[in-house]
């Protein structure tokens, strides 16, 4: 199990009315799933909007369950954001 920080950037930060937390599991699957139960209602409805960042990478359309977190790592989790 790795531990790790969650960032949120607008709509979900403001969702889930923190600007990070940490997290601990295996995959990005897991580390949303424990999201999800922390902050049920607009944070889930702003997730399946997001893309995310694992460690500064795209996680892109990757199965969440495929994408593994490292120790000490952070996911960045990014709405859609307006303008270029």
């Amino acid at each position: 199990m790795a531990t790790g920080t969650i960032r949120y950037w607008a709509a979900a930060k403001a969702a889930a009315e923190t600007a990070e937390e940490p997290y601990s599991a295996h995959t990005l699957a897991e580390a949303l799933d424990a999201v999800r139960d922390r902050h049920p209602g607009e944070l889930t409805r702003v997730l399946q909007r997001c893309s995310f960042l694992v460690n500064e990478e795209p996680v892109g359309k990757r199965p969440h369950d495929a994408v593994l977190l490292t120790e000490g790592g952070t996911v960045e989790v990014l709405p859609p954001f307006a303008g270029g």
